[in-house]
């Protein structure tokens, strides 16, 4: 049956919800790095392995739960992930071990995949039309979510500790995604438009085609580029602000005055969100290619800069907003971007393999804290982040603009035949 018009946004903001509340998994754990670090001892490369884990477990296995979508919906996958969302932080309330903690950070990243690819992929179906903004306001909700518990997870870690705020918000945050999933419902054959723009979709890749072909591939090794800086800057922005002596510093930025992290923490999170809808947007109508080349070069720039200025509070905060924006649009642009090229019948396992580039880039987050440990100052890692910024940028239009190109005339003609 055919849905209402409006079908199709409550879907969107049923999405979006979701997102905003599994974001603490990933864009909060920076508050407990140095809480953990403190009563236990582990050194923070030990601790920032559980992120690592967290993002792999969250990526990794999103292909196989894209699976599940494609062929029995969104609601159960999303309902399992409410379930494993709350288990990830119980754990984590009562990890006495790395272990335990590397335990609780597999569970909330499996709970954190179900949730993400699940409501990623249903976005990229219910709006071939508006593919990159629909998909961009869905990330936007991951990307900008934790803002609202921001300063309420601080308060608790400080006035409860860290483990009772691991407890009390994982179970919260549990309860409502399972409450969210029960409206969640994959579109109708024939109840959504055509995406005019693009043209007609002349055929659906299944996963094992998708991953023989090499644009596949240069889209995995861009995203495992640009992913690397923004991951490592979302693990480790309070221990860099701690480094750089900024952390507790005020600063005072349109009439509100926060300690230098606490705002930092605030806009990274605001700009990470807002640049999904407007990258997604601009690239519906400027075109893939030409977005990412502009958003990946701006990273790069951002990047160099709060190396060298980053010592003083407020370019601290401004810069790390830049930087965020300049990051977030990956997640709008490369699965709008995926389904562009290889179909909507299996989108969700497609861009769920895609997704999994995004682990493949966590596994240098520990990598980069033991150069900044090593050498005794973040510089060299933020020239690493940058180059790859720039390398991706390039490719972005030398490589795969003329290989989507390609592709795309090599599917009207076998429409042709």
């Amino acid at each position: 049956m055919p849905a209402v018009p409006a079908s199709r946004w409550l879907q969107l903001i049923i999405g979006i919800a979701c997102m905003v509340t599994i974001a603490n998994l990933q864009y909060g754990w920076t508050l407990f790095v140095h809480p953990i670090n403190e009563k236990y001892g582990w050194g923070r490369p030990a601790i920032q392995v559980a992120f690592t884990v967290l993002v792999l477990a969250e990526t990794w296995l999103v292909p196989f739960e894209g699976w599940f979508v494609d062929r029995f919906g969104p609601k159960i996958v999303v309902l399992f992930g409410g379930v494993f969302v709350a288990a990830g932080w119980v754990m984590n309330s009562a990890a006495d071990s790395l272990f335990l903690l590397y335990v609780g950070a597999a569970l909330g990243g499996i709970g954190t995949g179900c949730v993400f690819g699940t409501c990623i992929g249903n976005a990229v179906r219910w709006f071939p039309d508006r593919r990159g903004l629909a998909t961009g306001l869905t990330a936007a909700g991951f990307g900008m979510g934790s803002v609202f518990t921001l300063i309420p997870i601080q308060n608790m870690i400080r006035s409860s500790g860290y483990e009772a705020t691991f407890l009390w918000f994982g179970l919260g945050q549990g309860v409502v995604v399972c409450v969210l999933a029960l409206g969640l419902r994959p579109p109708a054959p024939g109840a959504v438009p055509a995406a005019a723009r693009l043209g007609p979709q002349v055929c659906d890749y299944s996963p094992a085609e998708t991953v023989r072909s090499p644009l596949f591939w240069l889209l995995y090794v861009m995203f495992v580029l640009v992913a690397a800086g923004g991951l490592a800057a979302t693990a480790q922005l309070a221990p860099i602000a701690r480094d750089f002596k900024v952390a507790d510093v005020p600063v005072s930025l349109l009439g509100i005055t926060l300690p230098a992290l606490t705002f930092a923490l605030a806009i990274d999170r605001v700009m990470n969100g807002i640049t999904r809808p407007f990258t997604g947007w601009v690239s519906d109508h400027l075109g893939r290619e030409t977005t990412m080349f502009i958003a990946f070069a701006l990273e790069a720039i951002g990047i160099v800069a709060l190396s060298v200025y980053g010592h003083d509070p407020l370019a601290f905060v401004l810069l790390g907003g830049l930087v965020f924006f300049a990051w977030g649009e990956i997640a709008s642009l490369f699965p709008s971007t995926c389904t562009d090229c290889f179909g909507t019948k299996y989108a969700t396992t497609n861009a769920g393999l895609l997704y999994t580039a995004k682990g493949t880039a966590s596994l240098l987050v520990p990598v980069l804290s033991f150069i900044a440990v090593e050498t005794g100052h973040w510089h060299l890692v933020f020239m690493i982040t940058a180059a790859m910024n720039a390398i991706a940028a390039v490719l972005a239009i030398a490589v795969l603009r003329p290989m989507r190109v390609a592709l795309r005339r090599t599917q009207k003609g076998a429409a042709a035949i």
